[in-house]
């Protein structure tokens, strides 16, 4: 994918750039016109913030306590790279009055340090520890926006959608597992105006790189885990082996390797045809041909018999989320909650264990009340028609922002009938993940 071009155009004057750019910026925020010399970058960005209903007047929350910031990061991937992040841009970061800043992959500052004076500053911004700074929280900034993207990217002055950062100048780049390549979070530099050098975008990106080189000598791979099982927005299940194999399933494989996750124990014959097939006269000699393919396409690692069960621990990225959800870290569960559990899927125990697994987050993220969660929410494919959670919005919203909300509210209750019961699962198929 091409890098977007610098923030500074060459040759331009920086005084005069910022001015222009701050008049494109009202005439988007008043106007929803995009005018001026305002990359596509930053373009696409103002167009997700609007809609999302980010307001250019908003400001930052605190989203993650102390007491619950402390072990989320101490756990993160991220925590293991600190070391560099500091050696490789502390450093640079307090000589140039900068600040260095990690996220996590929604958005969430983990990490802000730099200088005194800088850090005062940006505490004043709410730019600290634990702060939410995602797109959908904060409009367009480089931190959010490169988790967003899953690229690097440079943001100066009113580039940034809310006006209250608009004094300053911020690059950071994404950093990947180099396991799955699932973005982990970014390292952003923040500071002044001199940040808009094309030097700084690079830096922050090779800083990115030699993380994920040094998380790779690490080597975080649990010892007991041998495969993990994405099963998660997805109707096609991505089993990868600890060596780095991928190997997407079927339909049928796929919701019988998540039942099996979800049953360490083992299921009888009997038990995982009563689970998958709705048609409760389907013969076992049908159950017994489909582990027999499933044996072929996974080799050793392919499910044990009598009873069935995995042949080694699985790691299925639902459970993380239900672990994170039994914790009370719903900022940490939503993370790695990347839709319902095989949408497509109409297998009896499927659609049980998808169901239960929205609702308890739905019913976290609702108790919550954050806007932040409910507004990430309400912008995915599976929570854009959810009237309960758009009305939980609009209630946590400030009285002259709920408007739309509540807007929303009411057309769902037109469409869908206030009282009507959720069904018992919705057949829906989202956009795949591209294949490997």
């Amino acid at each position: 994918m091409d890098e977007p071009p610098p923030a500074l155009p060459a040759g331009a004057d920086p005084a005069e750039h910022l001015r222009v750019l701050r008049r494109a910026h009202t005439a988007f925020t008043r106007h929803g016109r995009v005018e001026g010399p305002v990359r596509t970058v930053i373009a696409r960005s103002w167009l997700r913030c609007a809609f999302a209903r980010v307001s250019p007047d908003c400001a930052p929350e605190v989203e993650l306590p102390e007491a619950e910031l402390r072990p989320y990061r101490a756990q993160h991937s991220l925590a293991r790279v600190l070391p560099l992040f500091r050696d490789l841009v502390g450093a640079f970061a307090a000589h140039g009055s900068h600040l260095l800043a990690v996220c996590d992959a929604r958005g969430s500052l983990l990490w802000v340090e730099g200088e005194r004076a800088t850090l005062r500053r940006a505490e004043r911004l709410g730019f600290v520890p634990g702060a939410r700074w995602s797109e959908t929280a904060m409009g367009t900034n480089a931190p959010g926006t490169a988790v967003a993207l899953g690229r690097p990217v440079q943001v100066l002055g009113a580039e940034h959608f809310s006006r209250r950062v608009h004094a300053w100048t911020c690059a950071a780049a994404p950093v990947r597992d180099p396991r799955t390549g699932r973005v982990l979070g970014a390292v952003d530099i923040t500071g002044g105006d001199g940040l808009a050098h094309p030097h700084s975008l690079a830096f922050v990106r090779a800083v990115a790189r030699a993380a994920e080189s040094q998380l790779a000598l690490l080597d975080p791979a649990p010892a007991v885990c041998t495969d993990t099982l994405g099963v998660l927005g997805r109707d096609e299940a991505l089993l990868t082996g600890a060596d780095g194999t991928r190997t997407r399933l079927g339909r049928r494989h796929s919701e019988i390797m998540a039942l099996l996750a979800h049953h360490p124990d083992g299921l009888t014959g009997e038990e995982l045809a009563v689970e998958l097939y709705e048609d409760e006269s389907v013969s076992p000699v049908t159950l017994r041909a489909e582990m027999a393919r499933l044996r072929g396409l996974l080799g050793s690692r392919a499910p044990l018999s009598r009873p069935y069960r995995t042949a080694a621990p699985l790691r299925a990225d639902f459970t993380t989320v239900t672990r994170h959800l039994a914790a009370g870290a719903v900022s940490a569960a939503l993370q790695h909650y990347a839709g319902p559990l095989l949408p497509a899927s109409t297998a009896p125990g499927v659609v049980r264990l998808r169901r239960r697994i929205e609702e308890q987050a739905r019913a976290a993220v609702i108790a919550r009340a954050d806007v932040g969660l409910l507004t990430d929410w309400v912008c995915t494919p599976w929570g854009a028609d959810d009237p309960e959670v758009w009305r939980a919005l609009a209630a946590a919203l400030p009285p002259g922002d709920r408007p739309v909300a509540l807007a929303r509210v009411r057309s769902l209750d037109g469409e869908l009938g206030a009282v009507r019961p959720r069904p018992p699962h919705r057949r829906a198929t989202y956009p795949q993940p591209a294949r490997s």
